[in-house]
């Protein structure tokens, strides 16, 4: 296996562009595809992921042992090198999470289940508990990996890295994103 995942794959890197123009970074069989709630109004205008510098994403990625050297926002594509993705589980950019509904995540699922079950990563993380609570019907969601799959993918759910998030400090972040990356070391469920 080569040190790049994403060479030794058949299929070419997919980066589709929701409405905005906001790139999602994808590719086939990633270990791990990140799903954040939405894109902030700062990401959408920047044209790159968690660009606002109050945002914890890179870091945490980092320090949780993802990439081997801080990630900036511009360099959002290397992630695949490192078998990883990035989604929305809503395209629609907003201020805060906060202005989203339940119908909006509910309204969005089919189209993320489509978008997953043709990559098939091994793991779908979302980043904060109201995209899977919606979409899963769940009234309490509970951090770390869930009992169930979505589109074949086994889920996580992690605190949201967004410096609007204050119940979570960095070295908490840090804990639920190294349980996911230990989780794939242990259990082998990396790059398919």
């Amino acid at each position: 296996m080569s040190d790049n995942p994403v060479e030794e794959m058949n299929e070419p890197i997919e980066s589709a562009a929701p409405t905005g123009g906001l790139a999602e970074i994808l590719a086939p069989r990633l270990s791990v595809i990140f799903c954040g709630l939405n894109p902030a109004l700062t990401a959408h205008r920047d044209g790159h992921n968690f660009s606002n510098r109050s945002n914890r994403f890179w870091r945490v990625l980092h320090l949780a042992g993802f990439t081997p050297r801080l990630l900036r926002a511009e360099e959002e594509r290397e992630m695949l090198h490192y078998g990883l993705g990035l989604t929305s589980a809503v395209s629609r950019p907003t201020k805060s999470a906060s202005e989203l509904r339940k119908s909006d995540y509910v309204a969005a699922a089919p189209i993320l289940e489509e978008k997953i079950r043709r990559l098939a990563p091994s793991n779908l993380a979302f980043l904060g508990k109201a995209a899977y609570a919606a979409i899963s019907l769940r009234a309490q969601v509970e951090w770390g990996r869930q009992p169930d799959e979505f589109a074949g993918a086994s889920v996580w759910v992690l605190p949201n890295p967004s410096g609007l998030n204050r119940a979570f400090d960095l070295t908490k972040l840090t804990e639920h994103y190294r349980e996911v990356k230990l989780a794939i070391e242990r259990d082998g469920n990396g790059v398919k």
